[in-house]
């Protein structure tokens, strides 16, 4: 069994954060997008992983995961010339595929579960394929399948107009290597791509067995501001806990699961969990509340920050109230202190924001 991990998306509704970063690669939580599929796939007891990754997003994925050790694991990295779908990417990545059964599972994609039950359901089954359902209330923007009482398979569709289910199919997916012979008799969509969804459905019309799993917990979607502040929320949520590795004076309080690097100096301020702040911070005068993430060698000075994603480096001053926003790497922000009751900020690297 080996697994295929798909990273090569532009990742252009978070821009102007994707124009610096791979999307695959900004945090949710203590640790970015990617290393948490990677520990999904760690858990399920695989070792030979491919990612595949487009020209640009390329280099910075492989100097950020290096060879695979952190996980146990051999790593491929595959190279999508264009972004044509995901069944281009599985096309692509044939080679390092071979005959093996895999899984494949989108770099963006966040789920409560893991994979470690749907991997052994499909190892007892004699299917030639496995999806992961969700159930949502409004299905018209995901590919659906339709099942049978057995909870087999029987009809896809991408995107439909009348939904005769309201099973999303979301971004993890088991094959055997029937998928190829599939992929080889695909036509391209009306978008120029090779959907996942059109293979399988060929799978189905050459008569193989497509079995599902229904994903009880919960599902993220990383592919917009939104959906990046409302997977940290999530995740620090679920798994946040109490570690205060940094130092805490005397006129500082911590509440709840706060999670402190080492090298982080709490000064005269309150945090109120679940809040990760990494190493190396310093927080100053300041009030940090629940469903923050603060990146490395950030430094936040008479300032309140909520429901936020602070990337490495940056400097938050005399900010009155920030909430629900993202700011990129080595950027200023600062105030006068008068700023308005809440601000909401959508910030890339390396920029200077002054507020009067």
């Amino acid at each position: 069994m080996k697994a295929l991990i798909l990273a090569a998306g532009k990742g252009t509704r978070l821009r102007p954060l994707t124009n610096t970063v791979p999307k695959h690669l900004l945090p949710v939580g203590n640790k970015p997008i990617l290393f948490h599929v990677l520990d999904y796939i760690k858990e399920a007891g695989i070792k030979d992983i491919g990612i595949v990754v487009s020209p640009d997003s390329g280099p910075y994925i492989e100097e950020a995961i290096g060879a695979g050790s952190e996980w146990g694991a051999k790593i491929t990295f595959v190279v999508q010339p264009e972004p044509l779908g995901l069944a281009h990417a599985v096309k692509v990545a044939q080679g390092f595929l071979g005959n093996s059964p895999f899984l494949m599972f989108l770099g963006d994609n966040l789920i409560q579960e893991g994979v470690k039950d749907f991997l052994d359901e499909f190892h007892a089954s004699n299917s030639d394929a496995s999806i992961l359902l969700k159930e949502v209330p409004d299905p018209r923007a995901f590919g659906v399948a339709e099942l049978d009482s057995s909870g087999r398979v029987v009809h896809l569709v991408e995107k439909p107009k009348k939904p005769k289910s309201n099973l999303a199919i979301i971004g993890v997916y088991l094959f055997t290597a029937e998928i190829h012979k599939a992929i080889a008799q695909t036509k391209p969509s009306w978008r120029g791509e090779l959907e996942i969804t059109d293979a399988i459905q060929k799978l189905l019309e050459l008569g193989k067995e497509i079995r599902s799993h229904l994903l009880r917990g919960w599902w993220l979607d990383i592919g917009s501001n939104d959906g990046l502040i409302e997977a940290n929320r999530v995740v620090l949520d679920a798994f946040s806990k109490r570690d205060i590795k940094g130092e805490v004076d005397s006129q500082s309080r911590i509440v709840g699961r706060v999670q402190i690097g080492e090298g982080t100096k709490l000064e005269s301020s309150l945090v109120q969990g679940p809040v990760f702040i990494a190493a190396n911070c310093r927080i100053k005068n300041s009030l940090i509340k629940p469903f923050t993430n603060i990146g490395a060698g950030t430094v936040v000075e008479d300032s309140s920050l909520e429901h936020s994603v602070i990337l490495e480096n940056c400097q938050i001053l005399k900010i009155k109230h920030l909430a629900d926003s993202v700011i990129g790497r080595n950027t200023i922000l600062a105030g006068q202190g008068k700023s308005p009751e809440k601000i909401r900020l959508f910030i890339g690297d390396d920029c200077k924001v002054e507020l009067e």
